[in-house]
């Protein structure tokens, strides 16, 4: 568990190109950067200086300028830390932190987990020996609460501003029945069962239903189940659990949407690849993370050879 007495500070640096010369510095943030206006009005809080000095968004810059975005110096973890949690570290840089998280987990704290909850190990991993700083919790998504694998999160608000909405997530599935057709795309709105708080249902005739879709991908039918993996276009609240149920496949242990959990006793969907795009502003290049399918998921359909397990796209 990382513990440190200093603030967790991240630091971005630019140097201004010739083409840039004289041109205003909130231009060369949204154009040459691809700053939204909302991260540039955030820059005026503070943590931004030009050659080491004060500049205005609507000062003009030059060719060598040196300019630098420090984040992190006031903040504090905002979540109950909780070291103790079965959370696993993929992998951290200066933007990310990728973990791995159980099923039976939600992401963020809600009334009822408050400081169990993948949130609270970030918390506990990122603080001050004196308690006192720390990386507030920023997931760029969210999984269900027995949804297992990979959750990331931004360590500041340019690496959050940068990725928010730009992952691309494969999530493995093992389907009750046998699929007939190779690949698909479920194309059907949800919206949420009158009287729940969580359950939805597909509905055509409803105007204020959202339109959801889903592709998917057989990648191998055995045991009475077939193992996908899909890819979404929308992220709507489960979304791929309504979805093969509607087609009639409901996800193992699924019993919230027709589902059995005679075998697994929460739904088999996984979260195991995310794709992390190339992002100028952060010097970062695409990566991808990958973790196999949880032992009980692979026993639906035998054994999976899940080191070398294929996302089918």
């Amino acid at each position: 568990m990382q513990s440190n007495q200093q603030p967790f500070i991240s630091s971005y640096e630019y140097t201004v190109g010739s083409s840039w010369d004289g041109k205003l510095l909130q231009d060369y943030f949204k154009e040459a950067l691809g700053f939204s206006r909302r991260m540039i009005i955030d820059l005026k809080k503070g943590g931004l200086s030009v050659n080491g000095g004060h500049i205005r968004m609507v000062d003009p810059v030059h060719t060598g300028d040196h300019i630098r975005l420090t984040f992190g110096e006031n903040e504090q973890a905002n979540l109950i830390p909780n070291p103790e949690l079965p959370v696993s570290l993929l992998y951290e840089d200066r933007d990310i932190c990728a973990m791995e998280k159980p099923a039976g987990m939600s992401v963020h704290p809600c009334t009822l987990y408050y400081n169990d909850t993948v949130g609270n190990w970030f918390s506990a991993h990122y603080r001050t020996e004196d308690g006192k700083n720390g990386i507030a919790f920023r997931p760029l998504y969210r999984l269900d609460r027995d949804t297992t694998g990979i959750v990331v999160a931004a360590k500041n608000t340019l690496s959050a501003g940068m990725l928010m909405g730009r992952l691309e997530k494969v999530y493995y599935a093992v389907a009750e029945g046998l699929i007939p057709s190779d690949s698909g795309t479920v194309d059907a709105p949800l919206i949420r069962v009158p009287g729940s708080i969580i359950t939805r249902k597909v509905d055509f005739s409803d105007p204020q239903a959202q339109r959801a879709v889903t592709h998917y991908r057989v990648l191998c039918r055995a045991n009475g189940h077939t193992l996908i993996a899909c890819k979404l276009e929308t992220g709507r609240t489960h979304q791929i659990r309504v979805h093969m149920a509607h087609i009639g496949h409901p996800l193992a242990g699924d019993t919230l949407y027709g589902g059995h959990d005679s075998l697994l006793k929460t739904q088999a969907l996984h979260c195991g690849e995310v794709i992390i795009p190339a992002v100028k502003a952060l010097s970062r290049a695409e990566m991808r993370l990958f973790r196999p399918m949880p032992a009980k998921m692979t026993a639906l359909v035998g054994k999976y050879p899940d080191d070398t397990l294929p996302s089918g796209w």
